[in-house]
């Protein structure tokens, strides 16, 4: 056992160690140049997806909407407010400026890999679309690229399907026996029998729930974080200027100084917002919108929700209490987070954290849940076999709630998520130029004056599925 653990150590210290961040983040600021810069030109278009689509409904598939907050629902999770936490601690108030500018560049970075799964996703029989990277290594890169694409699904099963997935039920088990004494058994019963009755009806029925929770969820938190902010409303240019300077070490608040606060705030925002890791691309390929870019767009905005909303709520909840010590160790994590919301709002606070956990929680065990039976579909057609995985993701949320201590058999979960990460950039290296000639057909018809609508014949040397933009073309 020891010598397979320190195998996927060594795994996580060549990836998550020195490769994977400055692959990340190069390949991002390059996205963004040679992009000119697209995700801050389209960035009053990705509030128009919130006012849904009545075309998507009316074919029966999932609109464009709601594969956002299926996605922002992944995103969004215990980083939000424990990594955020962790990054503070270590790397002081810089981390969060790190953490804005890493977002800014992936959301260039989501934009393309999501727009590359829409252009090469496959329609499916009940009418819904499946994509993501595995499919887009095929069939953008070709059948000599299988291998890598099998290397991919296999890691995004392991790591999300059962790895994370243990881990979220063992967050709100722990959560919930905390701050209301409620045994874990009890806690990972229900949450299992939930998650059950969600993932069993497949991605629509995922779609729906989170086109419920994730709202109340994202404005929920947000409204919290309202609160506190107006409450010290004196105190937050202080804090504003903190961040700005120990982001560029003019005032070091931990040892590392500005090297810190790089190095958590880059490494916590990229595991928070996803953008690179070929996560988010699965559920962005099942969206009906008329363009590729589109929904390329939409993804970038999740990015967007995630870390400059969603994390900055956190962030201003922990640097306007007075728990926060620079430099002081021992209390990190959703502690430090729950400390400071109670010393700004009161002890009833830690309620409306589990309450927050909880949901956090659940909305990923469920975009986990489609991670992995996207993955598998790609690897067998064999539709027992997505039974078999429900049964085993429901068992193992009940197995991470109540027995704490299992979750550790699952320490391959990052050094795999690494691994997949580095295949996804790869491939979206690779891919770039189709990305880029994708993206230049949506400007020169938008320049024109046109609703941008994706055209399978435009590109005859790309291996598209023309019967998934078969009610586009109609619509449009």
């Amino acid at each position: 056992m020891g010598l397979i653990q320190g195998f996927f150590n060594a795994i996580g210290d060549l990836t998550w160690g020195w490769a994977l961040i400055p692959f990340l983040v190069v390949l991002g600021v390059f996205f963004t140049l040679i992009s000119n810069f697209v995700q801050f030109r389209f960035f009053t278009k990705m509030f128009e997806v919130l006012k849904g689509d009545p075309e998507a409904g009316k074919h029966g598939h999932i609109s464009s909407r709601e594969a956002l907050l299926v996605s922002v629902g992944g995103r969004v999770g215990g980083g939000n407010i424990a990594g955020v936490a962790v990054a503070i601690t270590l790397g002081g108030p810089g981390a969060v400026f790190w953490m804005w500018m890493i977002a800014l560049v992936g959301m260039a970075t989501s934009l393309f890999e999501c727009t590359l799964a829409q252009v090469f996703k496959q329609h499916q029989k009940d009418g819904t679309y499946r994509g993501g990277p595995a499919r887009y290594i095929i069939h953008g890169l070709g059948e000599q690229f299988r291998w890598l694409a099998v290397v991919y699904a296999i890691c995004l099963i392991a790591a999300f399907a059962f790895g994370f997935n243990a881990f979220q039920g063992n967050t709100v088990a722990g959560a919930v026996q905390e701050s209301l004494g409620v045994d874990r058994l009890w806690s990972g019963l229900g949450l299992a029998a939930l998650a059950g009755l969600v993932v069993y009806g497949g991605i629509k029925r995922i779609a729906k729930v989170a086109d419920i929770i994730i709202p109340i969820m994202a404005f929920g938190y947000l409204g919290m974080a309202i609160v506190v902010i107006l409450l010290n409303m004196v105190s937050l240019p202080g804090v504003l200027i903190d961040i700005v300077a120990n982001a560029f070490g003019f005032r070091e608040a931990v040892a590392g100084g500005m090297g810190a606060a790089i190095s958590q705030g880059l490494r916590r925002g990229l595991f928070s917002n996803e953008a690179g890791l070929g996560s988010a691309p699965n559920v962005a390929a099942v969206a009906y919108v008329p363009h590729p870019v589109s929904q390329g767009i939409v993804q970038a905005f999740s990015v967007f929700i995630d870390t400059i909303i969603i994390c900055s709520c956190t962030a201003f909840m922990i640097l306007l209490s007075d728990v926060y010590v620079p430099g002081a160790a021992g209390t990190d994590g959703v502690v430090l987070t729950q400390l400071a919301l109670a010393s700004h709002v009161g002890e009833w606070s830690k309620y409306f954290l589990t309450a927050a956990i909880l949901l956090f929680a659940f909305s990923s065990i469920i975009y986990n849940y489609y991670l992995g039976e996207n993955a598998l579909t790609f690897l067998t057609e064999n539709p027992m076999a997505v039974h078999v995985l429900r049964g085993f993701v429901v068992f193992l949320v009940f197995l991470g709630a109540t027995a704490p201590g299992a979750t550790a058999v699952f320490f391959f979960s990052d050094p795999l998520m690494g691994v997949l990460a580095i295949v996804n950039l790869l491939a979206l290296a690779m891919l770039f130029p189709t990305a880029l000639r994708v993206l230049n057909d949506y400007r020169h018809q938008a320049m024109a004056g046109k609703s941008p609508v994706f055209d399978p014949a435009t590109f005859p040397d790309l291996d598209l599925d023309r019967a998934a933009w078969a009610d586009a073309r109609d619509d449009a």
